[in-house]
């Protein structure tokens, strides 16, 4: 059940107000009294409930007097401020993140021959987006009828991806056959995903183009495996390093590349 500490009051801010909205008018020492909270808190726990707009005194009488604001009022005046103080976490972590992110250098490329693998959409798709994420030279995508990167859909993680890919000035090709053609939203060049217009960034289509495969950089290849039992479901995704192996799969790429057409804009 929710309680008033979860709205960010303390144990005895919350006894307090509680206390005061069944008594009605009390002082500090009847406040006390009706609450449990101890005298030498009293005063301290009213000043909080005053200046966070759950309650009000009355400073003409002696001695002081005091009265809860009504809950609703005060409960909205408690999300605000739990509001404003998640959004300045969220900013904070965000700003650590920005430094972090300059600070920290990146792990050596692995050596050739290493391999990791994912199983299940959800992980597979989490480490497709983060080699995708990785690439500072280029992305080779080929995406047949499955099309299990999802790369067709372009959802915002994988908009963001590709996003920050072209801004640090890689390229970005997808290979796509007519089947996986089909599956392009009608906004896949809207305003949240503007890729057509951006430099570096080409769609081609082209008839012999099966399975689902991405090089990176000319060094990695991610491999991807639909369900057996749900073709239209990514089951797994198998990233390899190894820049003869890719060199091999960049250069079947080229070639399908250059007999494909350009993805006319709808």
């Amino acid at each position: 059940m929710a309680d008033l500490t979860d709205l960010g009051l303390s144990e005895y801010e919350s006894s307090a107000y509680r206390a005061l909205l069944d008594v009605g008018t009390a002082t500090a020492q009847e406040l006390s009294d009706a609450s449990g909270v101890p005298m030498g808190r009293i005063y301290d726990v009213l000043g909080s409930l005053e200046s966070r707009h759950l309650a009000r005194s009355q400073a003409a009488s002696k001695p002081k007097k005091y009265v809860a604001v009504d809950p609703e009022s005060a409960l909205d005046h408690l999300l605000e401020e739990r509001k404003r103080e998640l959004h300045a976490e969220v900013e904070q972590y965000e700003n650590a993140v920005d430094s972090l992110v300059r600070e920290l250098e990146g792990p050596p490329a692995p050596e050739a021959g290493f391999w990791t693998a994912e199983v299940g959409a959800d992980d597979t798709f989490a480490l497709l987006l983060e080699r995708i994420g990785a690439a500072q030279d280029s992305v080779s995508v080929v995406s047949g009828a499955s099309s299990n990167f999802d790369i067709r859909t372009a959802s915002d993680d994988v908009a963001d991806a590709i996003s920050s890919v072209l801004d640090r000035g890689a390229e970005v090709r997808i290979l796509l056959s007519p089947a996986a053609v089909e599956t392009i939203p009608a906004d896949f060049d809207d305003e949240r995903v503007d890729f057509p217009d951006r430099d570096g960034f080409e769609v081609r289509v082209g008839d012999a183009v099966y399975g689902d495969v991405i090089v990176i950089d000319g060094v990695e290849v991610c491999v991807g495996f639909p369900n057996p039992l749900e073709p239209d479901e990514a089951f797994a995704l198998i990233d390899l390093t190894d820049p003869s192996f890719a060199g091999r799969v960049a250069a079947e790429f080229e070639r399908g590349w250059a007999d494909a057409d350009s993805l006319d804009p709808r």
